[in-house]
């Protein structure tokens, strides 16, 4: 895959991120949550320059520093993202401000290690970025479906909207 192609496989995965951690969304705790992170590791593994070939040693010990800081993001954002119950009993997540400052934590250490690897000269491409993105949302996720299990199961199925809310809105025609 070229460079512009995991450029924009990057920025869509960190738009749609964005998009849903400022949206207040129900969690199914039932869905496939690691899903997109799998699919995040196949395409960063099938590329062959993930670490270098002269520099291996170099090379590897920023990729793991890549992984470690991805992994700290996950956890960070998972822990600090408000869960609460509906009266239904569907639970629902929002990310808070603690969120956002896990993320920009998380970015300035990600340019950090491109820093680094700049100055000892190392090309650490797109791939490094994608796994270590697939580690983040992979650790976010795992947390908050062990979290959102942890109020128990819900006791029937959300209702559509409006649904059977006596204070939700309805249309008058």
């Amino acid at each position: 895959m070229s460079g512009l192609v995991n450029a924009l496989a990057i920025v869509a995965v960190v738009a749609v991120m964005i998009v849903r951690q400022s949206r207040a969304r129900a969690i199914d705790t039932d869905r496939r949550w690691w899903l997109l992170p799998v699919v995040l590791t196949v395409v960063a593994l099938r590329e062959p320059g993930i670490v270098e070939a002269h520099d291996r040693a170099e090379s590897a010990a920023l990729l793991a520093a890549e992984l470690i800081i991805g992994l700290a993001t996950g956890v960070g954002w998972g822990w600090t993202t408000r869960l609460w119950t509906a009266p239904d009993g569907t639970v629902w997540t929002k990310g808070t401000t603690a969120s956002i400052a896990v993320w920009v934590v998380g970015i300035a250490l990600r340019a950090g290690v491109l820093a680094l690897c700049t100055a000892l000269g190392l090309h650490q491409d797109g791939s490094a970025f994608l796994l270590g993105l697939a580690v983040t949302l992979l650790a976010r996720g795992g947390i908050l479906a062990w979290r959102a299990q942890s109020f128990g199961p819900a006791s029937r199925l959300a209702p559509a909207y409006g649904g059977d809310n006596p204070s939700a809105w309805k249309e008058r025609v």
